[in-house]
């Protein structure tokens, strides 16, 4: 009988493996569904089939209190982050801020994004003529809301 418990318990918990770590159809719970199966055909073919009925009641029961216990929120809470993020979407640039022509010079690389100085702001901007180098000089093209086009200035 200790085999037999074995079986169902360690198929039951791939089951929660499946459905809270990996989901989809994967190995987990194809495993699960063997090993459950399995523990529960070794009752009918070991005891009988009123003994085989009770364990197959049992494991259905125990396979439901087990998911919706681990699909409780409370039952992850202590594996949870518990940080918030307070980063903001830049909105406030305006005209006066950076305009068309103005100069500036990238702080990274732009691949094609990239952090820019202009006008003593920090900015991301995207470069038009492929990839910059980082501190070199650069001019604005465009600027659409917070999208600031830029392009390399050509030294002569």
């Amino acid at each position: 009988m200790a085999l037999i418990i074995i079986l169902i318990v360690l198929g039951i918990l791939l089951f929660v493996i499946e459905f809270l770590l990996v989901p989809g159809v994967t190995i987990a719970g194809i495993g699960g569904l063997v090993l459950t199966v399995f523990g529960v055909y070794k009752a009918f073919e070991d005891y009988g089939s009123t003994v085989g009925v009770w364990v197959l009641i049992g494991t259905i029961l125990l396979s439901v209190f087990v998911i919706a216990m681990s699909l409780r929120a409370r039952t992850w809470s202590k594996l949870m982050l518990k940080t918030d993020s307070d980063g903001t979407v830049d909105r406030d640039l305006t005209e006066e801020q950076v305009r068309k022509g103005d100069r500036g010079t990238t702080l990274t690389r732009l691949a094609p994004m990239g952090k820019i100085l202009v006008n003593d702001l920090v900015r991301e901007a995207k470069s038009i003529e492929g990839y910059v180098d980082a501190n070199s000089e650069i001019e604005i093209v465009s600027v659409e809301g917070t999208r600031i086009n830029v392009k390399p200035v050509k030294k002569t």
